[in-house]
């Protein structure tokens, strides 16, 4: 059995999903999401996330964790704010000596829902019938779920790909 820590960045909400994977078979731990205060300056804010996904590592010691890759929009502004934040999100597994793995939003609701354009409402649903016992907090905390089911439905792949490497 592995924990597993999805995590979906944000400069305002980051969410986070913890679940167990055993094989085929895949169990709710524990979800929710970690928030800066808009009012204070870019780096606090960027502590505050970093500080608060540390402590969720700890509370729940996940063996690997699964992030959502950036993707560009048309405020570059907004974008680089997200990928500072996708950055100290990041951060903080390698720290805890977690290995962190990326997949694009296409691949995740691909891998939960069946289709890579998927809608939130229909991923929402899929995770809700892979856990059934999710309480999914908040929309944050649903696509962090979603992002550590696709993981863990890669992980295989991402083994398979170390031990080739090693030949």
């Amino acid at each position: 059995m592995v924990r597993i820590i999805g995590l979906d960045p944000g400069l305002r909400h980051t969410g986070w999903g913890i679940i167990e994977a055993e094989g085929t078979r895949l169990s709710y731990v524990a979800d929710g999401a970690v928030h800066s205060v808009n009012e204070d300056d870019l780096a606090t804010r960027l502590l505050q996330i970093h500080t608060q996904v540390l402590k969720v590592l700890d509370e729940f010691a996940p063996e690997e964790a699964a992030i959502e890759e950036t993707f560009v929009n048309k405020d570059a502004r907004a974008t680089l704010k997200l990928g500072q934040a996708r950055g100290v999100v990041m951060l903080a597994p390698v720290l805890r000596k977690v290995g962190v793995f990326e997949y694009a939003p296409n691949v995740i609701k691909k891998s939960v829902v069946g289709n890579g354009h998927a809608e939130k409402d229909q991923v929402k649903h899929m995770v809700k019938v892979l856990l059934p016992r999710a309480v999914m907090n908040t929309a944050d905390s649903t696509d962090a779920l979603a992002i550590a089911i696709c993981h863990a439905q890669h992980r295989g792949a991402h083994a398979l790909k170390a031990k080739l490497a090693q030949l």
